[in-house]
């Protein structure tokens, strides 16, 4: 596959740096529950320009993630 986003290219260069280690990588529990606070104050009464920002960073990080364990999973199984 060629990459064809900076996403893309930073998928493929993680992913391939180690795949397993990269499967085990969890987020601290501090970061989850950072991230469920930004999503229920989200809710509930709304957020700053400056958590806007910071819960917007979470989330494509999460996207990158998602995507590059699914890369390392396709580079094990060959």
């Amino acid at each position: 596959m060629v990459a064809s986003t900076i996403f893309d290219e930073f998928v493929d260069f993680i992913a391939s740096k180690n795949p397993k280690e990269l499967l085990s990588f969890k987020p601290s529990s501090k970061a989850n529950e950072r991230y469920e606070l930004l999503v229920q104050k989200e809710k509930t009464e709304g957020l700053s320009i400056t958590e806007r920002k910071e819960l917007d960073n979470y989330e494509v990080l999460e996207f990158i993630m998602r995507r590059a364990k699914t890369k390392a999973r396709l580079i094990l199984a060959v």
